[in-house]
């Protein structure tokens, strides 16, 4: 049935009407014809026909997804909990599988839920794609710096280009939690600390994975995660309680998901964490009451990973009948490996503890994006082997990960302009175990990527010919091959191969040094108390550092990392990531300049790790400086300072930028818009691309606001002494903010205005609303 229309189908039924044999979707499409033959009729009444031929158990079997349960390339299982679940799929009990990829395994599932089921309802398809499929840009942090929005947006049509053709037709992504703290190990799949940027790269995301037509087969339907509070888990730690205020998740939390649901995405996920004692995934006021009411969300929501069982360990649920109640009845409409809606769900309707019409909400939410996903149309859409095998790691798909990578590296420091290197003459050491490593670059949430499918840092410097090379690992960075579920062991002790990298860098002109957190490192369950160079790497770096001090170093990492030392004492350093399949070929054209670097820090980074929480957007207290000579009672500490070592937005370039004749203009009462212009100048001697970032202060209002928040950008390139004039406008949503009656309010008062290269802007302007 692959690639057939409707009306050929239906024609098909006509003519051979009088035979026995028909597929469940000539079934479904027999009950249905009046409704598809006329071709007027909307996908709600469409969904309204289906949902009612469907049995209790057949709508709640929409609401039940199941991990990928046995090997395909076997016989079906016959016994145990597996041929429990296969016996579900026959009989319409499963609306979704995940981590069932490739055409051919695909095929397999959704030819039993559609060929075997008694309504032949077609499944959706769930994967990770997080940066990619098996083509991998970098890590979702590291494409927020590049604070491109264009290019974050290719880079997700890319990844739902290749998982579309492996038979994916919806992604876990994007994460849009707000996340202030750099011990937390997933900030690695977010887009950082900063609610505005944040809400621009969720839209750019979801644009990115659902296109302009969710039909097509070449997109995914996207999944804004998670709803919400995730990113504030206290200290740091996955799965933590988060406990915030009402201003912070209306003004800091909220606005990306809410963004993310502007844009059209079709699922939302909830979360693992709970908010003010409630699990979210139980929460009515966040998944009803907010979301699909007040938003009007009419997608679905999807439990995170078993979260659904999970509240009886919160202490929420008594046991997992009660779980089954509170989640449906909260608005989790898809349970995700709990395995408790299809095993408790008509109990409880029978009981009159959950209404039939939940269920059918919930099911008819499902049913509408399969629909638009053309499922319905066409359940093996999306399973073409002759696209599989073309799509499949193309050099488009390299090209746009390369560009992605390069465009996704911060040059943090450039002293005596170290930096570009010459291409010709030089003796340059390379050292650090994760110079040489081709699947670190990959960094965590790869799972369908590859082992070694990574361009290494030496591999890129080799594209160079100019110059001589010798490497030396100087040690190891963890201890094994790391995978994705268990704990990593952190090399720490074993200092054996140092002698051969100081000797290496004695008689080096440059020594490259690529240190850093092995990809596992960051991600799911990965948090740490530790933002330093992992293991011995602190040592070899100021071990190098006596023998040869006119070092690069390259840091490799999911996360904001505390590295004062090599900040005081290294002349360059060069923010790489995780940049993905093509990491080493990015880095090797920004260290010799054929890129000039562009990327901005969306996190700050930490002096010390007794900072974090730690962000730019901060209160100013009522005691915010030092009253007077030695005088201990003002917010500070007494051994570290406040201000990050490299602040929110920070970013250089091998070329120089100006910024002047900052004006206001067109005042917000009679306009309702206020508009800010500047003039950007290229001082320098190369050409170059510039963030220019404005940033907010509202000196008074009703509820304290931050310090300053950023309220615009805009990415310019520029010549050598060219100049260019931009204009950002203000509006009732840059101006305004949300009170604490959860109303959203325009004050009139006075404002500051900031705009520059990074958070700690100094051209400033004053307007009065």
């Amino acid at each position: 049935m692959k690639r057939v229309s409707i009306t050929i189908l239906l024609c098909f039924l006509v003519i051979f009407s009088c035979k026995n044999e028909s597929s469940s979707t000539d079934k479904y499409l027999a009950v249905n014809s009046s409704n598809e033959t006329s071709n007027v009729s909307s996908i709600e009444k469409k969904v309204a026909d289906l949902l009612s031929k469907m049995t209790l158990e057949e709508k709640i079997g929409q609401m039940n997804q199941y991990n990928g349960f046995w090997d395909l390339t076997g016989p079906a299982p016959e016994a145990g909990n597996a041929a429990k679940k296969y016996d579900h799929l026959r009989k319409g009990y499963v609306g979704s599988m995940l981590n069932v990829r490739g055409v051919e395994d695909v095929r397999k599932v959704q030819k039993i839920a559609v060929e075997e089921s008694r309504l032949g309802i077609p499944l959706i398809i769930g994967f990770d794609v997080i940066h990619g499929y098996k083509t991998l840009s970098p890590i979702p942090l590291a494409e927020s710096a590049s604070w491109d929005l264009e290019a974050i947006k290719v880079s997700a049509e890319m990844a739902a280009l290749e998982a579309s053709a492996a038979g994916i037709n919806w992604t876990f992504a994007p994460m849009v939690d707000i996340s202030r703290d750099a011990r937390w190990g997933r900030v690695m799949e977010g887009a950082g600390e900063d609610t505005y940027l944040g809400s621009k790269i969720a839209v750019a995301r979801v644009k990115g994975f659902q296109g302009e037509d969710l039909s097509i087969s070449s997109t995914i339907a996207a999944c804004a995660k998670h709803f919400a509070a995730y990113g504030f888990a206290e200290a740091g730690r996955d799965y933590n309680t988060a406990d915030i205020g009402t201003s912070t998740l209306n003004n800091v939390v909220l606005p990306p998901f809410k963004a993310a649901k502007d844009a059209g995405v079709r699922t939302f996920m909830n979360s693992f964490n709970e908010l003010n004692g409630v699990p979210a995934t139980g929460d009515k006021y966040l998944q009803r009451d907010i979301l699909k009411d007040k938003w009007e969300f009419d997608g679905f929501v999807v439990s995170d990973w078993g979260s659904i069982t999970e509240m009886i360990a919160h202490g929420f649920a008594k046991d997992g009948n009660h779980a089954a109640e509170i989640a449906a009845n909260a608005g989790s409409d898809m349970d995700m490996e709990s395995y408790l809606y299809v095993n408790e769900l008509a109990k409880l309707v029978k009981d009159g503890k959950v209404k039939e019409s939940v269920i059918d909400d919930a099911a008819r939410r499902i049913l509408r994006v399969k629909f638009e996903l053309g499922l319905f149309d066409d359940p093996y859409k999306y399973l073409d082997e002759a696209r599989e095998k073309e799509v499949t790691g193309s050099k488009k798909l390299h090209d746009a990960a390369l560009d992605m990578a390069k465009k996704s590296i911060v040059l943090l420091k450039n002293e005596n302009n170290v930096l570009p290197l010459k291409k010709e003459g030089k003796n340059i050491a390379v050292i650090g175990a994760l110079a040489s490593d081709k699947t670190s670059p990959l960094g965590s949430w790869r799972i369908a990527a590859e082992d070694n499918s990574a361009v290494s840092v030496l591999e890129g410097l080799s594209a160079y010919k100019g110059n001589t090379i010798t490497y030396a690992k100087g040690a190891d960075v963890v201890v094994g091959e790391p995978n994705f579920i268990t704990e990593i062991k952190i090399n720490s002790t074993n200092k054996s191969e140092f002698g051969k990298a100081i000797a290496t860098a004695k008689s080096a002109d440059v020594v490259i040094m690529v240190l850093g957190e092995h990809g596992f490192q960051s991600g799911e369950g990965r948090s740490r108390t530790d933002l330093g160079l992992p293991g011995v790497q602190q040592e070899l770096l100021e071990a190098v550092f006596k023998v040869n001090k006119n070092i690069v170093l390259v840091l490799n990492n999911g996360r904001p990392l505390a590295i004062n030392w090599a900040h005081e004492n290294i002349p360059a350093i060069l923010e790489a990531w995780q940049l993905g399949t093509q990491s080493g070929n990015a880095i090797a054209q920004v260290l010799y300049g054929d890129y000039n670097p562009s990327g901005k820090l969306p996190m700050s980074f930490p002096r010390h790790v007794g900072q974090v929480p730690l962000y730019y957007n901060y209160k100013n207290t009522g005691r915010p400086s030092l009253p007077g000579p030695d005088v201990v009672f003002w917010s500070h500490y007494q051994d570290e300072k406040n201000d990050p070592l490299y602040v929110f937005g920070h970013g250089l370039s091998y070329t120089t930028f100006e910024y002047n004749n900052l004006k206001v203009k067109n005042l917000y009462k009679n306009s309702k818009n206020v508009t800010v212009s500047v003039t950007v100048t290229n001082t320098g001697k190369y050409k170059g691309k510039e963030v220019a970032q404005l940033y907010l202060k509202d000196e008074y209002a009703s509820v304290t606001r931050p310090v300053r928040e950023l309220k615009g950008f805009e990415l310019v390139e520029l010549n050598p002494s060219e100049s260019k004039e931009i204009e950002f406008t203000l509006s009732e949503k840059e101006l305004g903010f949300f009170n604490n009656q959860n109303q959203f309010v325009v004050e009139p008062g006075n404002f500051k205005v900031f705009v520059g290269g990074s958070s700690k802007a100094q051209l400033e302007a004053n307007f009065k609303l």
